[in-house]
């Protein structure tokens, strides 16, 4: 038992695609996208496959150029009050919506109360809570006239915040910061996301989509700097079965794929060379425990089956060393956050841990010789996570007598499933970095957190050292109070952290000016395709 080797098993279909035809001349960039977006409406959207899409038709305030920085976006500049509570943003005068209407600053206080009224329903309003009165807006009640926005002028929006927040020019960058054209919306409700009625602000306009097939979005010749866009079309496939895009791939049938087998990353180097491209961002691979229901209620059985994944084969077997073994839910490389607070069990050996869980599993009356210990795991269609989940439910199974099942949803469906509080044992879920602060890892696990707790843990303590952590201004206390917080989190196990992810991406060298970049944004208007 202790010296064994974890196997994974690879099952892949053919995945039937149509492919189209691209008129000769026009400069079309095909882009694999790994899944199905759920939506094309910023207010519910909470995966990248729909980011990806979003920020190639919308753009907000920010956006981040193409390595990864920060840069002014339908705002032209910025200014900040000296307590750092009041943003002042000067829109581009010739920044015009898709069918030539004026980007307004009332567009954007349209935008945002859309976003916090809780009519809408948006599952990812939190992000911009430090807005003033934005969350007693979306939960309790106050009138979303109160939202701390304001239009000074037709090109001059005010934002006021609750309290100074470092990263506030970041949250704007992301998917829930982009507007929408508020006559289109009052006139079309929710089908304002189809092809022919969407108005958009940013370097693309949608004009095409198939429903698992393919989206099609055509250059803006109303974008400010549509000048400067090279690209007549991109082609966005939702291609979740990993060997059937590589194919597809390497047959010259799209320019850019998001993810690849994992597993192949040494021959593929080989084969493709500089296609290849592995790029270290925040980002956090874990599995999470419906603690709503025994025996995942129980803190000893989710420190067991937490012990008893051997996060190095993880790492090294499956993902050939493109992903990081890790036992803290926050990434390392936060600026000003140092080390992330990492399980008590981090330093032992894999055999010590497995010892480990074998007690507590044992003293918890569950396994061999007590209470059947049933284990199903969830996760999204991806044939890495089938190697994952495959790989976890044998050491499962091998250390702790547990009976383990499969599921699997593709990633909008599964992903639904958990933000709508759907029940279940074990979940596979991950998480990249909306801003680059501790505080979008760990705001995860909050108890007021409805949409991305999907643990349903409630900690007091935790719950009482972040909202402390919300309102210290001293960086160090800041932090300190995040890493108590972390600390418990990673005692309790609601989240098991298994690996730093890494970016996987193809890409062609036919296409000019990708640059690879920490967060993984990588707009279609800064690149160029050769046929």
């Amino acid at each position: 038992m202790k010296n064994r080797t974890w196997f994974a098993f690879l099952s892949s279909a053919v995945l039937g695609t149509a492919i189209l035809t691209i008129p000769a001349g026009a400069e079309t960039l095909r882009r694999g996208n790994a899944g199905e977006p759920q939506t094309l409406d910023q207010a519910h959207t909470s995966i990248d496959v729909e980011a990806n899409i979003l920020k190639d038709l919308y753009e907000g305030l920010t956006i981040y150029g193409p390595d990864g920085e920060l840069v002014p976006g339908t705002a032209e500049s910025w200014t900040v009050s000296d307590d750092g509570t009041v943003y002042t943003f000067k829109l581009r005068a010739d920044a015009n919506w898709s069918n030539g209407d004026p980007v307004t600053a009332d567009d954007f206080v349209y935008s945002f109360r859309r976003l916090q009224n809780p009519e809408t329903a948006a599952g990812y309003a939190n992000i911009l809570y430090p807005i003033k009165n934005a969350e007693a807006i979306n939960t309790s009640g106050m009138p979303v006239d109160q939202l701390g926005m304001r239009a000074v002028d037709a090109k001059t929006l005010e934002i006021t915040l609750e309290r100074p927040t470092p990263f506030f020019l970041e949250l704007l960058s992301h998917q829930t910061g982009l507007p929408v054209h508020p006559a289109t919306v009052e006139a079309e409700g929710g089908n304002f996301v189809r092809p022919g009625t969407m108005v958009s602000n940013g370097a693309f306009k949608l004009t095409e989509q198939v429903a698992n097939d393919h989206i099609t979005v055509a250059r803006n010749d109303e974008y400010w700097d549509a000048a400067n866009v090279a690209l007549d079309s991109v082609i966005f496939y939702p291609i979740e079965d990993q060997a059937a895009a590589l194919r597809r791939f390497q047959a010259g049938e799209l320019d850019i794929n998001k993810e690849f087998p994992a597993d192949q990353l040494q021959y593929l180097r080989e084969q493709l060379g500089e296609a290849v491209r592995v790029t270290p961002y925040l980002s956090t691979y874990y599995y999470t425990f419906d603690t709503r229901t025994a025996p995942f209620d129980n803190v000893d059985v989710r420190r067991a089956l937490s012990m008893a994944v051997d996060r190095d084969f993880l790492s090294e077997e499956i993902y050939g060393g493109a992903q990081l073994p890790v036992y803290a839910m926050v990434p390392p490389g936060m600026e000003h956050y140092g080390e992330p607070a990492e399980a008590d069990f981090a330093e032992m050996s894999q055999l010590d841990r497995e010892d480990e869980a074998v007690r507590l599993i044992d003293e918890a009356g569950y396994g061999p010789g007590g209470k059947p210990l049933a284990v199903e795991i969830r996760y999204n269609t991806n044939a890495n996570h089938e190697r994952v989940a495959t790989a976890i439910a044998d050491m499962w199974s091998t250390v702790l007598g547990a009976n383990v099942t499969l599921t699997n949803l593709d990633v909008s469906s599964h992903y639904a499933y958990l933000q709508e509080g759907g029940a279940f044992n074990v979940a596979r879920a991950g998480w990249v970095a909306d801003y680059a602060d501790p505080e979008n890892f760990l705001a995860l696990s909050l108890s007021s957190n409805k949409t991305f707790n999907y643990a349903h843990w409630s900690n007091a303590e935790f719950d009482a050292l972040m909202a402390q952590s919300y309102n210290e201004r001293d960086v160090e206390k800041r932090s300190g109070l995040m890493h108590q917080a972390e600390t418990i989190l990673m005692q309790e196990q609601p989240v098991v952290p298994l690996m730093n992810t890494a970016s996987l991406w193809l890409v062609s060298d036919k296409v000019s000016g990708w640059e690879d970049n920490a967060v993984n944004v990588h707009l279609s208007k800064y690149l160029t395709v050769e046929r």
